[in-house]
């Protein structure tokens, strides 16, 4: 298994690898191009500023899934905070329906279909900004449907069984998970000693503050896209239970990094990475923000969360008509949601007004949105191509 200093190439080859196999995967995995790209774009003036709360800042499908609170309870929030910064709201919105669109695309749907997805997004998005408690988020889209239904029968077996191709508490060496150096592994049995540490988990298995918490089996994770190259750990940590047993939980630990995605102008954020990813998972994702921490190892910022058998990415691998509009209907409202959470209701209104506004008559979705996502769209066609050709040279 590769050690630290044999990664960095490999991981890269990965990289590229996974932005080739798809239009999709590329967008995903590109959040510096899009930024860059829109910045450059003849709209990125028209764009509206937004209040100034904290984004995604990488607000694609990928990004949203049911998450799991601490008492199990199961809701479709976002899932990943990497880029998160104080910023415009837009950026979400323009990221989102870039996602959208590219996987319409991948659907064989036509351009009438991602119009009318962006005129699903912009209503749910403004019904949940009117009212995040009980807005309106539209018929729940089946493959949301379906993937909340697995998720709430998931255990700890079903977790392990997919993450780790094995039900025993070990982490399997292999084409994922790759062997420790020394100093890492006795930075992670040492992180796993730490007061703080030790007491969200043990709040996170709803055990008491005296039981015996203990570093079962740890190993690199190769996981992700963007993410790829940076420290990433998957660790098993066993909790002693009442009747001298032991339960388990599997743990993801990330590097932090400086966000690519801009922020708003005299923003103040915590100046550590892994504080500024905790920050906005708990004021975004409030159940993913409950069980995260940011902690420092090997001199780095990285942030620590228990990975819940409940926690599903949504995967859409085709999309019908129907239910493209469906679904762009109902994750735009669960962005605003997020979104709105963070404002009162002032700002919620005067918010509400920009997004009425630049509205046209026969596509009705602000010009703003719908021609950022037309010129991205053919950027990242573009970029993609290019990267594929590049690829197959390399290959």
């Amino acid at each position: 298994m590769p050690l630290p200093a044999d990664r960095h190439a490999i991981l890269e080859a990965n990289r590229t690898l996974k932005m080739a196999r798809s239009a999709h995967a590329y967008v995903r995995g590109n959040t510096a191009k899009f930024y860059e790209w829109l910045a450059a774009s003849p709209i990125a003036a028209r764009v509206p500023v937004g209040p100034a709360i904290w984004i995604c800042g990488d607000c694609h499908l990928g990004n949203l899934g049911p998450l799991a609170n601490g008492d199990g309870r199961i809701e479709v929030q976002i899932r990943d905070l990497d880029q998160a910064v104080i910023g415009n709201p837009a950026h979400d919105l323009i990221r989102l329906g870039l996602s959208l669109a590219t996987a319409a695309r991948g659907s064989d749907l036509p351009g009438v279909t991602t119009a009318r997805m962006m005129e699903g997004m912009v209503e749910g998005y403004a019904a949940a900004i009117h009212d995040p408690t009980s807005g309106d988020a539209g018929v729940e889209p089946d493959v949301v449907r379906s993937i909340k239904r697995a998720a709430i029968g998931r255990r700890w077996r079903h977790l392990a069984k997919e993450r780790l191709d094995a039900v025993e508490p070990c982490i399997p060496l292999g084409k994922k998970f790759w062997a420790l150096a020394d100093e890492e592994r006795a930075a992670l049995k040492a992180l796993f000693e730490d007061p703080q540490v030790v007491q969200l988990v043990l709040s996170l298995k709803g055990k008491p503050a005296d039981r015996e918490v203990r570093l079962v089996d740890a190993a690199y994770w190769m996981k992700g896209c963007s993410s790829l190259g940076l420290m990433r750990y998957a660790a098993i940590v066993g909790v002693k239970t009442s009747k001298g047993r032991w339960s388990y939980a599997l743990v993801d630990l990330k590097e932090a990094v400086a966000p690519i995605a801009p922020s708003a102008s005299g923003a103040t954020m915590p100046s550590d990475n892994g504080d500024r990813v905790v920050a906005a998972a708990r004021a975004l994702s409030p159940h993913l923000g409950s069980r995260m921490l940011a902690v420092r190892m090997l001199k780095r910022s990285l942030f620590i969360r228990e990975l819940a058998p409940q926690d599903l990415k949504l995967e859409i691998e085709q999309f019908s008509h129907a239910e493209a509009v469906r679904s762009a209907r109902y994750l735009a409202f669960v962005v605003g949601k997020a979104h709105a959470r963070q404002m009162d209701s002032s700002t919620r209104e005067a918010w509400c007004d920009v997004l009425e506004a630049d509205r046209r008559s026969a596509i009705d979705t602000p010009s703003w949105l719908w021609e950022s996502v037309v010129s991205l769209a053919a950027s990242h066609e573009a970029g993609y191509l290019d990267h594929c050709r590049r690829y197959a040279l390399a290959a």
